[in-house]
């Protein structure tokens, strides 16, 4: 396993990250607790010392099971998690409307302000079973509250010892350029993949700069990039993918042809297309770490196993070549 240093903090994650959104069941269709706890189980015996989760993952479930799995296992982990996306009292607040898990709509919504930060601190806390949060990220930008408010609230619990370090997630250039005049940012967590690439163009060089870490989400596309999502696949009312214009089928159709023209680099180094995708993410300019999701053990050895081998330059040219070819329906 490669582990690095995020941005200018002292906090070293693995550079594959384990993401608990998809064990926390909500918007993935469900989930099997006891093959989750498996799946972490392993991801930390085979090195993966960082997990990442919110509060929103299956409203507080991703954080419960990840924190039974962690018992007695804490020492060495760096525990990441988010605070800002709420579904309780909106007051008058803008909401969106999803299905949870049994279908029934709940209403979710930004909040950022200082008490809300503190207090999901606190709750995050009780349900991980920690006494201290490593990575402590605002999930997406609160229009409505001031992000110096929301920096000043992360500094304070920097201060009291309840978290280590503050990033952000879905942030702007600008909205860092304001968060870093409150605060040490010590990361941003912005989606990116082979077939997500736009943070390439200020993002990533403007982290370079200023030294912020970057963990990146969805590397293998929601399960696009793992060949898995066959153009005759379906998917439930509760699983968003089905929404998604990546995953229509034309999409589809590309996409699992691009993979075919990976395989021989993936046997090359007895190795997985899947693994091929996360190796080429992690080694992309400026990426610090990949989080890359596992709802059972097999999926997390595989995960794990990503970056035992090493792209030689003509394969990462010829990769690069491909996507340039890769014309897609966005």
């Amino acid at each position: 396993m490669l582990y690095r240093t995020l941005g200018s903090s002292d906090l070293k994650l693995s550079a594959v990250t384990l993401g608990c959104w998809a064990i926390g069941g909500f918007m993935w269709g469900g989930t099997d607790e006891s093959k989750a706890i498996e799946a972490i189980h392993k991801s930390i015996d085979l090195g993966v010392t960082s997990l990442d989760t919110a509060p929103v993952y299956g409203f507080g479930l991703s954080e419960e099971i990840v924190g039974k799995a962690i018992r007695g296992k804490r020492d060495n982990l760096q525990i990441l998690t988010k605070f800002s996306l709420s579904w309780t009292d909106p007051g008058d607040r803008e909401v969106w409307k999803m299905k949870d898990v049994d279908g029934k709509l709940v209403e979710i919504h930004h909040d950022a302000r200082k008490e809300t930060v503190i207090r999901e601190c606190e709750d995050s806390l009780k349900r991980l079973g920690v006494d201290h949060i490593d990575l402590f990220q605002q999930h997406w930008p609160d229009d409505r509250t001031p992000i110096d408010e929301t920096m000043g609230a992360l500094d304070q619990l920097i201060k009291d010892g309840k978290i280590r370090a503050a990033g952000v997630s879905n942030f702007n250039v600008d909205q860092m350029e304001q968060a870093g005049k409150s605060i040490n940012l010590a990361s941003n967590q912005p989606p990116y993949s082979m077939v997500n690439r736009g943070i390439e163009l200020d993002v990533i060089p403007y982290c370079i700069e200023n030294n912020i870490g970057i963990v990146v989400y969805s590397p293998l596309q929601r399960g696009l990039l793992t060949g898995k999502v066959t153009p005759e696949r379906d998917f439930s009312d509760t699983d968003h993918r089905g929404g998604l214009k990546l995953f229509e089928h034309a999409n589809r159709i590309r996409i699992i042809d691009f993979l075919g023209r990976l395989k021989p680099i993936a046997e090359s180094h007895d190795a997985t297309v899947p693994q091929v995708v996360i190796n080429w993410t992690v080694h992309q300019p400026g990426i610090t770490a990949a989080l890359v999701g596992a709802r059972n053990a097999v999926q997390a050895e595989e995960n794990a196993g990503a970056l035992d081998f090493e792209l030689t330059s003509d394969e990462v040219e010829f990769v690069n070549n491909e996507l340039e070819k890769l014309d897609l329906d966005r």
